[in-house]
């Protein structure tokens, strides 16, 4: 299996954009009709994620340690989308048409021997994997949705009972779909582990987004909700050992970050917590008397509202680490971040231009085109500046 030759065509093949995916999923439907099932119906997402992926995987076909990681989140992950062993031939026929399609006279058969061994290595580890994966975790739980409140014409915060026990760190994002729509999102819960096993879910509605609109406008208490295993550790509290901790979120970005304060509280640890929390207009603080209960409950935290949008000042802006900075050095502390991927980019890169280091700034990977935080983090890491998009 020739590395170089198969970097090669693939960036030949990808020259030809959207027509790729296009191609790779007309030839798997029309071959194995049974496979649309596992699709959703708007596939424009999951065409990137098809790109991205191959992408992924074939700029790192010559770092075996990198990929495996990769490939075995990404083939236990699978399971969710009802893939099971034998629909890996399939895709694997589906793929190699697609290449030779694109490639023309271009496609051989010692590249068509490469194509084929690299496929085989990938599609053996994901079912290894997923196998794997069957004696810890189910494909999904089902949840019922006991508690369903509108906080803003676009925000609703849900509360869902898993049918069993759904284990989780705060700062981990557990995917969520609703049974109606082939497709899964992912959140952070808003609460550490609770002893009824509930989760708390805070979900905007994307422009689009068939889940969070689903899960806003479309779902109501009593409703059944789908939860996938748990996935990512960048903002789990475990880095930061017992250091004291400055907070910056934004949005329904608050979510894992009122986890992490809920762990804090339950481990009855001396940290001093200074949270600050952005948002454009008071009016989007759709969480505030939560905020201020956990405020007036531990002496140990210390809350700042920050209002974006001045209108006294048309055109500035204010964010959360603005303030915070202006305010004082925290330097000696770990800084945890999360928002949309313009407040998590603006965040790190005023704290890196202060002097912080990046293992003391804790935050998700950027970027949409990935089916979680795990993956979106591998994927950042092999296309650097591409910040496009996010899950909040």
């Amino acid at each position: 299996m020739d590395a170089a030759r198969l970097k090669q065509s693939w960036s030949l093949v990808a020259g030809h954009g959207d027509q790729v995916p296009l191609y790779f999923y007309s030839t798997l439907f029309l071959s194995h009709p049974e496979t649309r099932q596992m699709f959703p119906t708007n596939m424009a997402g999951q065409r990137d994620r098809l790109v991205t992926a191959l992408g992924h995987i074939v700029s790192n076909v010559d770092q075996v340690d990198h990929l495996m990681g990769f490939l075995r989140d990404l083939g236990a992950d699978h399971r969710k989308f009802a893939v099971r062993a034998e629909h890996y031939p399939a895709v694997g026929e589906a793929l190699l048409a697609t290449l030779q399609h694109f490639l023309a006279e271009q496609w051989t058969e010692e590249l068509a021997q490469d194509w084929a061994a690299a496929y085989g290595l990938v599609a053996q580890v994901m079912m290894e994997a997923a196998q794997a994966a069957e004696t810890v975790n189910p494909p999904w739980w089902v949840a019922e949705i006991v508690a369903h409140e509108r906080r803003a014409f676009d925000v609703a915060v849900l509360t869902v009972r898993p049918q069993y026990l759904l284990p989780f760190t705060p700062g981990q994002s557990i995917g969520v779909s609703h049974p109606s729509v082939r497709s899964w999102r992912y959140y952070s819960p808003a609460n550490a582990p609770r002893t009824d096993g509930t989760l708390e879910l805070h979900v905007r509605a994307a422009p689009g987004g068939a889940v969070s609109s689903r899960l806003v406008y479309g779902s109501a208490v009593g409703d059944g909700i789908h939860l996938a295993a748990p996935v990512g550790d960048r903002l789990s509290l475990w880095a930061a050992g017992s250091s004291d901790l400055l907070l910056l979120a934004a949005g329904t970005g608050w979510a894992p970050v009122k986890a992490l304060v809920e762990q804090v509280a339950a481990e009855g640890s001396r940290r001093r917590v200074d949270l600050y929390v952005g948002a454009r207009s008071r009016s989007e603080f759709y969480d505030s008397d939560a905020i201020d209960k956990l405020a007036s409950s531990y002496p140990w935290l210390t809350v700042t509202y920050v209002v974006g949008a001045d209108l006294n000042r048309s055109g500035e802006f204010v964010h959360a680490v603005d303030r915070a900075l202006a305010d004082g050095d925290w330097r000696s502390r770990h800084v945890y971040v999360c928002g949309s991927d313009e407040m998590v980019s603006h965040a790190v890169q005023t704290l890196v231009r202060a002097g912080y280091h990046s293992d003391q700034v804790h935050h998700e990977g950027l970027g949409k085109h990935w089916y979680g935080p795990a993956w979106r983090t591998a994927v950042e890491q092999s296309t650097a500046g591409d910040n496009s998009g996010g899950v909040r």
